[in-house]
């Protein structure tokens, strides 16, 4: 194996959009934080984004390549990080990113990240052009 001293660590990419502390009301049943209160919180965050870029209403209409590297304990700090990766005529693509810390340590680690598809919407509900930038 080799060492990783000297090597730069990871960093979050995108804005901070989020930041809550994991309570003891969110855990599953092995006392971890429950993945899906993460979820929520990372589609919260690029839903945050997704209104800034379109102006208005959207939805969430899918969520691709989430992988939880880590569990999140009660008490850790979550922090979530968005980035647009994408807009098309009424898309948008949107990474998360989240990542926790132990409210005890000052080194943060990456959870997990997808890419959250949101759709543009108008006042009846259906698809309408993002505006220009």
């Amino acid at each position: 194996m080799g060492d990783d001293r000297g090597k730069a660590a990871k960093q979050p990419e995108g804005d901070l959009v989020i930041r809550t502390i994991a309570m003891p009301a969110d855990t599953n049943p092995a006392g971890d934080i429950f993945g899906g209160w993460l979820m929520a919180q990372m589609d919260l965050a690029a839903g945050n984004l997704a209104a800034a870029r379109s102006r208005g209403r959207n939805a969430t209409v899918a969520v691709d390549g989430m992988q939880f590297l880590r569990p999140v304990k009660v008490g850790d700090e979550v922090t979530l990080y968005a980035r647009l990766q994408s807009a098309g005529r009424t898309s948008m693509k949107i990474r998360v990113e989240a990542w926790a810390r132990n409210r005890f340590e000052t080194d943060s680690f990456p959870v997990t990240e997808a890419l959250f598809v949101f759709v543009a919407l108008d006042e009846d509900g259906h698809p309408r052009a993002l505006p220009d930038l």
